[in-house]
């Protein structure tokens, strides 16, 4: 038979236990803590590192200076990636801007010196809201608002902001505006029907791609 028990061991008893209890639900207040706090630092910082490690540079050589612009992988997927294949296919090398606009913009990418256009197949229009055509953004020129284009870009010289979700911007002048407004200055003329070609060459020499 057990021994009784007495008053004053039953509440003792029963303390212990209340204490025992409100360890656990401690150590599980601290766990719970834990593993929201990795959940946070996984959701808002490891993106941020990611996009930014995926976010590349172009380096495009002209005959007039270096212009390099900072790709926006993360925001626009379609209209970076067609352009980093025509980029690492040579595509580019050798072509001109073919028109030019002092306080507007300067655009290339698609003739050859003797106004001889190239053609390609045509990509989908891709618009986000954050890439606006503020100073030295790079767009991809097109036939119409809300139309695709192919691989012809543009480059703005000053803000154009009355092009915002007509055209897709796609990138961003980080170095070598001095370069884009030089081109911009540029005397033009009319050649092949086509007004605003620059009188002398302003050729693209190369178009490169970095990590």
């Amino acid at each position: 038979m057990p021994e009784k028990i007495t008053k004053r061991e039953k509440r003792s008893i029963e303390k212990e236990r209340k204490t025992q209890k409100i360890k656990k639900i401690g150590i599980c207040a601290v766990i719970i803590c834990v593993v929201v706090s990795i959940s946070v630092y996984a959701y808002i910082v490891k993106p941020e590192t990611k996009t930014e490690k995926h976010n590349r540079t172009a380096t495009i050589e002209t005959n007039k200076g270096t212009i390099k612009i900072r790709l926006y992988e993360d925001k626009a997927p379609i209209t970076t990636a067609n352009f980093i294949k025509y980029a690492n296919d040579g595509f580019y090398n050798g072509t001109i801007f073919h028109r030019v606009i002092n306080d507007f913009m300067v655009q290339g990418g698609g003739f050859t010196p003797d106004m001889q256009q190239k053609t390609s197949d045509q990509i989908s229009f891709e618009y986000d809201p954050d890439l606006t055509h503020v100073d030295g953004a790079v767009a991809m020129a097109s036939t119409g608002a809300k139309v695709g284009g192919t691989f012809q870009f543009y480059i703005c010289d000053g803000a154009q902001h009355f092009l915002d979700g007509n055209y897709a911007v796609f990138a961003q002048v980080i170095d070598g505006m001095d370069v884009v407004r030089d081109i911009a200055s540029v005397q033009t003329h009319t050649e092949n029907g086509m007004d605003d070609v620059p009188v002398e060459d302003v050729i693209i020499l190369s178009v490169t791609i970095s990590e």
